[in-house]
Protein backbone atom coordinates (compact mmCIF):
# COMPACT_ATOMS: atom_id res chain seq x y z
CA UNK A 1 0.00 0.00 0.00
CA UNK A 2 3.24 2.56 -0.24
CA UNK A 3 2.94 2.45 -3.94
CA UNK A 4 -0.50 4.01 -3.52
CA UNK A 5 -0.10 7.59 -5.77
CA UNK A 6 0.92 8.31 -9.13
CA UNK A 7 1.25 11.84 -10.18
CA UNK A 8 -0.18 11.49 -14.40
CA UNK A 9 -0.18 15.64 -15.20
CA UNK A 10 1.64 18.68 -13.74
CA UNK A 11 0.99 22.12 -14.61
CA UNK A 12 4.43 23.50 -16.06
CA UNK A 13 4.05 26.77 -14.23
CA UNK A 14 2.67 25.90 -10.90
CA UNK A 15 3.07 22.90 -8.41
CA UNK A 16 -0.31 22.25 -9.30
CA UNK A 17 -0.84 18.01 -10.24
CA UNK A 18 -3.62 15.50 -11.14
CA UNK A 19 -3.08 12.49 -9.73
CA UNK A 20 -4.47 8.70 -8.64
CA UNK A 21 -4.40 7.49 -5.53
CA UNK A 22 -5.36 4.14 -4.68
CA UNK A 23 -7.59 2.42 -1.70
CA UNK A 24 -8.79 -0.70 -1.16
CA UNK A 25 -12.50 0.34 -1.60
CA UNK A 26 -11.60 2.52 -4.60
CA UNK A 27 -9.19 5.36 -6.45
CA UNK A 28 -9.69 8.90 -6.47
CA UNK A 29 -8.31 11.45 -8.73
CA UNK A 30 -6.62 14.47 -7.06
CA UNK A 31 -6.81 16.92 -6.40
CA UNK A 32 -10.13 15.58 -4.67
CA UNK A 33 -12.39 17.44 -1.66
CA UNK A 34 -13.76 15.02 0.92
CA UNK A 35 -16.99 16.61 2.42
CA UNK A 36 -17.26 16.12 6.06
CA UNK A 37 -19.52 13.13 7.42
CA UNK A 38 -18.66 13.76 11.23
CA UNK A 39 -20.76 11.33 12.41
CA UNK A 40 -20.74 8.83 9.61
CA UNK A 41 -22.87 11.35 7.62
CA UNK A 42 -22.54 13.89 5.68
CA UNK A 43 -25.27 16.31 6.84
CA UNK A 44 -28.74 16.17 5.09
CA UNK A 45 -27.86 13.74 2.10
CA UNK A 46 -27.89 10.68 1.40
CA UNK A 47 -24.53 8.45 0.30
CA UNK A 48 -25.84 8.07 -3.06
CA UNK A 49 -26.47 11.89 -3.65
CA UNK A 50 -22.82 12.41 -2.30
CA UNK A 51 -21.84 10.18 -5.26
CA UNK A 52 -24.08 11.64 -7.92
CA UNK A 53 -22.86 15.11 -6.86
CA UNK A 54 -19.21 13.90 -7.41
CA UNK A 55 -17.42 12.82 -3.99
CA UNK A 56 -15.24 10.45 -4.45
CA UNK A 57 -14.62 9.94 -0.66
CA UNK A 58 -16.10 11.34 2.50
CA UNK A 59 -14.55 12.38 6.23
CA UNK A 60 -15.22 10.62 9.35
CA UNK A 61 -14.11 11.77 12.50
CA UNK A 62 -13.02 8.39 15.45
CA UNK A 63 -13.01 11.09 18.11
CA UNK A 64 -17.05 11.17 17.66
CA UNK A 65 -17.41 7.70 16.50
CA UNK A 66 -15.34 6.55 19.45
CA UNK A 67 -17.46 8.24 22.61
CA UNK A 68 -21.06 7.12 20.13
CA UNK A 69 -22.08 4.53 18.86
CA UNK A 70 -18.29 2.82 19.30
CA UNK A 71 -16.02 2.14 17.18
CA UNK A 72 -15.72 -1.67 18.45
CA UNK A 73 -19.87 -1.19 17.97
CA UNK A 74 -18.81 -0.19 14.58
CA UNK A 75 -16.50 -3.14 13.59
CA UNK A 76 -18.76 -5.68 15.14
CA UNK A 77 -21.65 -4.37 12.29
CA UNK A 78 -19.07 -4.61 9.20
CA UNK A 79 -17.11 -1.34 9.95
CA UNK A 80 -17.56 2.17 8.76
CA UNK A 81 -18.26 1.50 5.24
CA UNK A 82 -21.46 -1.14 5.92
CA UNK A 83 -22.19 0.93 8.45
CA UNK A 84 -22.80 4.24 6.71
CA UNK A 85 -23.97 2.41 3.51
CA UNK A 86 -20.61 4.21 1.88
CA UNK A 87 -18.90 1.79 -0.70
CA UNK A 88 -16.24 4.49 -1.93
CA UNK A 89 -13.17 5.74 0.07
CA UNK A 90 -13.39 7.05 3.40
CA UNK A 91 -10.73 9.14 5.98
CA UNK A 92 -11.00 9.08 9.46
CA UNK A 93 -9.45 12.24 11.34
CA UNK A 94 -7.64 10.54 14.84
CA UNK A 95 -9.43 13.11 16.86
CA UNK A 96 -6.10 15.42 17.49
CA UNK A 97 -8.42 18.27 16.26
CA UNK A 98 -11.50 17.88 18.88
CA UNK A 99 -9.28 16.96 21.91
CA UNK A 100 -7.41 20.32 21.08
CA UNK A 101 -11.14 21.99 20.80
CA UNK A 102 -11.50 21.02 24.27
CA UNK A 103 -8.91 22.89 26.19
CA UNK A 104 -10.46 23.39 29.08
CA UNK A 105 -11.40 19.91 29.47
CA UNK A 106 -8.07 17.77 28.58
CA UNK A 107 -4.13 17.30 29.82
CA UNK A 108 -1.62 16.19 27.45
CA UNK A 109 1.25 14.33 28.25
CA UNK A 110 3.71 12.53 26.54
CA UNK A 111 1.86 9.15 27.05
CA UNK A 112 -1.37 10.60 25.54
CA UNK A 113 -4.19 12.82 26.28
CA UNK A 114 -6.43 12.94 28.82
CA UNK A 115 -10.19 14.31 28.16
CA UNK A 116 -13.77 14.80 29.16
CA UNK A 117 -16.32 13.76 27.05
CA UNK A 118 -18.46 17.06 25.20
CA UNK A 119 -21.27 14.56 25.23
CA UNK A 120 -21.64 13.70 28.57
CA UNK A 121 -18.63 14.55 30.68
CA UNK A 122 -17.24 11.26 30.87
CA UNK A 123 -13.14 10.28 31.43
CA UNK A 124 -11.05 9.13 28.71
CA UNK A 125 -7.70 8.48 27.34
CA UNK A 126 -6.16 8.53 23.96
CA UNK A 127 -2.62 7.51 22.95
CA UNK A 128 -1.41 7.15 19.79
CA UNK A 129 -1.90 3.35 19.85
CA UNK A 130 -5.08 3.71 21.21
CA UNK A 131 -6.42 6.43 18.20
CA UNK A 132 -4.57 3.53 15.59
CA UNK A 133 -6.95 0.92 17.15
CA UNK A 134 -10.31 3.01 16.82
CA UNK A 135 -9.24 3.77 13.54
CA UNK A 136 -8.68 0.22 12.48
CA UNK A 137 -11.91 -0.55 14.14
CA UNK A 138 -13.08 1.49 12.06
CA UNK A 139 -11.64 0.49 8.83
CA UNK A 140 -11.42 3.79 6.88
CA UNK A 141 -9.00 3.56 3.70
CA UNK A 142 -6.72 6.33 5.03
CA UNK A 143 -6.13 7.18 8.37
CA UNK A 144 -4.55 9.59 10.64
CA UNK A 145 -1.75 9.65 13.30
CA UNK A 146 -2.60 11.00 16.63
CA UNK A 147 -1.20 14.68 16.66
CA UNK A 148 -1.02 17.67 19.18
CA UNK A 149 -3.20 20.60 16.88
CA UNK A 150 -1.25 23.79 18.15
CA UNK A 151 -4.11 26.42 18.76
CA UNK A 152 -3.13 30.24 17.35
CA UNK A 153 -1.39 32.48 18.80
CA UNK A 154 1.19 30.16 20.83
CA UNK A 155 4.54 31.02 22.23
CA UNK A 156 7.16 29.29 20.31
CA UNK A 157 8.38 27.21 23.43
CA UNK A 158 4.88 25.55 23.47
CA UNK A 159 4.75 25.19 19.47
CA UNK A 160 8.24 23.63 19.45
CA UNK A 161 7.44 21.07 22.30
CA UNK A 162 3.98 19.92 20.91
CA UNK A 163 6.15 19.66 17.15
CA UNK A 164 8.14 17.69 18.92
CA UNK A 165 5.89 15.38 20.95
CA UNK A 166 3.70 14.79 17.81
CA UNK A 167 6.62 13.37 15.75
CA UNK A 168 7.18 10.83 19.05
CA UNK A 169 3.67 9.93 18.59
CA UNK A 170 3.79 9.67 14.59
CA UNK A 171 6.31 7.21 15.33
CA UNK A 172 4.61 5.27 18.10
CA UNK A 173 1.46 5.36 15.52
CA UNK A 174 3.32 3.22 13.15
CA UNK A 175 4.19 1.05 14.90
CA UNK A 176 1.43 0.35 16.72
CA UNK A 177 -0.79 -0.17 12.94
CA UNK A 178 -1.50 -4.15 12.44
CA UNK A 179 -3.86 -3.64 9.55
CA UNK A 180 -2.32 -3.74 6.17
CA UNK A 181 -5.32 -2.38 3.88
CA UNK A 182 -5.23 1.56 5.43
CA UNK A 183 -2.98 4.25 4.56
CA UNK A 184 -1.68 5.89 7.59
CA UNK A 185 -0.57 9.31 6.92
CA UNK A 186 1.87 11.94 8.63
CA UNK A 187 0.51 15.11 9.90
CA UNK A 188 3.42 18.21 10.17
CA UNK A 189 2.99 20.44 12.89
CA UNK A 190 5.09 23.87 13.53
CA UNK A 191 2.36 26.59 14.12
CA UNK A 192 3.30 29.44 12.09
CA UNK A 193 7.42 28.65 12.08
CA UNK A 194 8.75 27.70 8.50
CA UNK A 195 11.77 26.31 10.86
CA UNK A 196 9.86 24.01 13.34
CA UNK A 197 7.71 22.24 10.21
CA UNK A 198 10.40 21.64 8.09
CA UNK A 199 11.95 19.77 10.79
CA UNK A 200 8.86 17.93 11.58
CA UNK A 201 8.16 16.93 7.69
CA UNK A 202 11.45 15.97 7.56
CA UNK A 203 11.35 13.64 10.84
CA UNK A 204 8.10 12.11 9.40
CA UNK A 205 9.75 11.79 6.05
CA UNK A 206 12.67 9.60 8.06
CA UNK A 207 9.42 7.39 9.33
CA UNK A 208 8.26 7.02 6.28
CA UNK A 209 4.04 7.24 5.85
CA UNK A 210 2.39 6.24 1.95
CA UNK A 211 0.94 10.18 2.69
CA UNK A 212 1.29 13.78 4.32
CA UNK A 213 -0.71 15.94 5.61
CA UNK A 214 -0.33 19.39 6.90
CA UNK A 215 -2.31 20.51 10.10
CA UNK A 216 -2.95 23.29 12.51
CA UNK A 217 -3.67 25.86 9.83
CA UNK A 218 -7.11 28.28 9.48
CA UNK A 219 -6.90 28.15 13.53
CA UNK A 220 -7.01 31.91 13.64
CA UNK A 221 -3.56 32.73 12.50
CA UNK A 222 -3.61 35.79 9.30
CA UNK A 223 -4.27 34.74 5.97
CA UNK A 224 -0.64 35.73 4.45
CA UNK A 225 0.83 33.41 7.66
CA UNK A 226 -1.36 30.29 6.44
CA UNK A 227 -0.20 30.69 3.02
CA UNK A 228 3.56 31.19 3.99
CA UNK A 229 3.40 28.00 5.57
CA UNK A 230 1.86 26.13 2.51
CA UNK A 231 4.08 27.90 -0.25
CA UNK A 232 7.06 26.68 1.98
CA UNK A 233 6.03 23.33 3.50
CA UNK A 234 4.00 21.26 0.89
CA UNK A 235 6.36 21.46 -2.30
CA UNK A 236 9.20 20.32 -0.07
CA UNK A 237 6.89 16.73 0.90
CA UNK A 238 7.80 13.60 -1.09
CA UNK A 239 6.40 14.42 -4.33
CA UNK A 240 5.62 11.06 -4.92
CA UNK A 241 2.85 10.41 -2.25
CA UNK A 242 -0.26 12.57 -1.81
CA UNK A 243 -0.70 15.72 0.17
CA UNK A 244 -3.35 16.61 2.29
CA UNK A 245 -4.32 20.28 3.80
CA UNK A 246 -6.66 19.79 6.92
CA UNK A 247 -9.40 21.45 7.16
CA UNK A 248 -9.67 24.30 4.60
CA UNK A 249 -10.80 26.00 3.02
CA UNK A 250 -13.31 28.57 0.91
CA UNK A 251 -13.00 28.17 -3.20
CA UNK A 252 -9.91 30.58 -3.52
CA UNK A 253 -8.19 28.77 -0.78
CA UNK A 254 -8.06 25.71 -2.35
CA UNK A 255 -7.15 27.01 -5.93
CA UNK A 256 -4.07 28.48 -4.34
CA UNK A 257 -3.23 25.44 -2.47
CA UNK A 258 -3.28 23.59 -5.33
CA UNK A 259 -1.12 25.61 -7.34
CA UNK A 260 1.56 24.84 -4.34
CA UNK A 261 1.03 20.99 -4.99
CA UNK A 262 -1.67 19.93 -2.87
CA UNK A 263 -4.03 16.77 -3.26
CA UNK A 264 -6.83 16.14 -0.80
CA UNK A 265 -8.76 18.68 1.20
CA UNK A 266 -11.42 18.76 3.78
CA UNK A 267 -14.00 21.60 5.20
CA UNK A 268 -17.10 21.97 6.42
CA UNK A 269 -17.76 25.36 4.93
CA UNK A 270 -19.95 24.17 2.07
CA UNK A 271 -22.22 22.17 3.99
CA UNK A 272 -22.23 24.18 7.15
CA UNK A 273 -22.89 27.37 5.35
CA UNK A 274 -25.36 25.46 3.48
CA UNK A 275 -27.21 24.98 6.77
CA UNK A 276 -26.96 28.44 7.53
CA UNK A 277 -28.64 29.76 4.23
CA UNK A 278 -25.06 30.99 2.14
CA UNK A 279 -24.67 29.61 -1.01
CA UNK A 280 -21.64 29.72 -3.74
CA UNK A 281 -22.41 30.71 -6.84
CA UNK A 282 -19.61 31.57 -9.45
CA UNK A 283 -20.15 35.27 -9.09
CA UNK A 284 -19.77 35.25 -5.34
CA UNK A 285 -21.64 34.18 -2.11
CA UNK A 286 -25.27 34.87 -1.37
CA UNK A 287 -27.38 34.73 1.60
CA UNK A 288 -30.92 33.21 0.30
CA UNK A 289 -32.63 34.42 3.51
CA UNK A 290 -32.11 38.06 2.22
CA UNK A 291 -35.36 40.23 1.54
CA UNK A 292 -34.26 41.41 -2.07
CA UNK A 293 -34.44 37.24 -3.09
CA UNK A 294 -38.36 36.92 -2.12
CA UNK A 295 -39.80 37.35 -5.32
CA UNK A 296 -36.56 36.44 -7.58
CA UNK A 297 -37.26 34.07 -10.25
CA UNK A 298 -33.79 32.99 -10.93
CA UNK A 299 -32.44 30.07 -9.63
CA UNK A 300 -29.25 30.34 -7.39
CA UNK A 301 -26.32 30.11 -10.12
CA UNK A 302 -26.88 30.92 -13.72
CA UNK A 303 -24.56 29.40 -14.72
CA UNK A 304 -24.61 26.14 -12.43
CA UNK A 305 -26.68 22.88 -14.14
CA UNK A 306 -27.34 21.30 -10.57
CA UNK A 307 -30.44 19.69 -9.67
CA UNK A 308 -31.28 22.84 -7.42
CA UNK A 309 -30.54 25.13 -10.40
CA UNK A 310 -32.56 23.63 -12.79
CA UNK A 311 -35.81 23.51 -11.18
CA UNK A 312 -35.78 25.76 -8.04
CA UNK A 313 -36.40 29.75 -7.62
CA UNK A 314 -34.10 32.06 -5.18
CA UNK A 315 -37.11 32.73 -4.24
CA UNK A 316 -38.47 29.37 -3.46
CA UNK A 317 -35.37 28.65 -1.62
CA UNK A 318 -35.59 31.46 0.47
CA UNK A 319 -39.23 30.68 1.68
CA UNK A 320 -37.98 27.10 2.47
CA UNK A 321 -35.59 28.64 4.60
CA UNK A 322 -37.03 31.58 6.55
CA UNK A 323 -40.04 28.84 7.72
CA UNK A 324 -37.39 26.32 8.41
CA UNK A 325 -37.97 23.62 6.17
CA UNK A 326 -36.27 20.73 6.12
CA UNK A 327 -35.51 20.77 2.85
CA UNK A 328 -33.85 24.00 2.67
CA UNK A 329 -31.25 22.21 4.15
CA UNK A 330 -31.29 19.47 1.86
CA UNK A 331 -31.25 21.70 -1.26
CA UNK A 332 -28.70 24.07 -0.14
CA UNK A 333 -26.47 21.29 0.92
CA UNK A 334 -26.82 19.94 -2.53
CA UNK A 335 -26.13 23.17 -4.18
CA UNK A 336 -23.02 23.91 -2.24
CA UNK A 337 -21.22 20.32 -3.16
CA UNK A 338 -21.88 20.74 -6.55
CA UNK A 339 -20.51 23.75 -6.74
CA UNK A 340 -17.39 22.33 -4.73
CA UNK A 341 -16.73 19.35 -6.73
CA UNK A 342 -17.11 21.60 -10.02
CA UNK A 343 -14.62 23.64 -9.04
CA UNK A 344 -12.38 20.48 -8.65
CA UNK A 345 -13.41 19.06 -11.45
CA UNK A 346 -12.42 22.71 -13.99
CA UNK A 347 -9.21 23.01 -12.11
CA UNK A 348 -8.26 19.33 -12.66
CA UNK A 349 -8.95 20.09 -16.32
CA UNK A 350 -7.26 23.27 -16.71
CA UNK A 351 -4.26 21.62 -15.54
CA UNK A 352 -4.68 18.80 -17.93
CA UNK A 353 -5.55 21.26 -20.45
CA UNK A 354 -1.89 23.54 -20.11
CA UNK A 355 -4.91 26.60 -18.46
CA UNK A 356 -4.32 26.05 -14.90
CA UNK A 357 -2.93 29.75 -14.59
CA UNK A 358 -5.62 31.32 -16.11
CA UNK A 359 -8.03 30.02 -13.56
CA UNK A 360 -5.48 30.63 -10.58
CA UNK A 361 -5.52 34.34 -11.56
CA UNK A 362 -9.38 34.75 -11.91
CA UNK A 363 -9.06 33.31 -8.49
CA UNK A 364 -6.43 35.50 -7.12
CA UNK A 365 -8.70 38.44 -8.19
CA UNK A 366 -11.35 37.37 -6.78
CA UNK A 367 -13.73 37.51 -9.22
CA UNK A 368 -15.03 34.08 -8.56
CA UNK A 369 -14.64 34.00 -5.07
CA UNK A 370 -14.03 36.91 -2.85
CA UNK A 371 -16.20 39.39 -4.98
CA UNK A 372 -19.56 39.53 -2.90
CA UNK A 373 -23.24 39.92 -4.40
CA UNK A 374 -24.29 42.75 -2.84
CA UNK A 375 -26.71 41.47 -0.08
Amino acid sequence: MNLCFEVKFKDSSSGARVGKLVTSHGEITTPAFMPVGTLASVKALTPEEVLELGGEIVLANAYHLYLRPGDVLINELGGLHNFMHWHGPILTDSGGFQVMSLASKRKITEEGVWFQSHIDGSRHFFSPESTIKIQENLGADIIMCLDECTPYPANREYVEESTWRTVRWARRCKESKVREDQLLFGIVQGGIHLDLRQACSEELQKIDFPGYAVGSLSVGEPKEETFKVISEIVPRLPEEKPRYLMGMGTPQDIVEAIAHGVDLFDCVLPTRNARNGMLYTTRGSIQIKNQKFTKDSDPVDLECSCYVCRNYSRAYLRHLYVNRELLAYRLNTIHNLYFYFSLIRKVRAAIMNGTFENLRKEFQTGRESEKKVAN
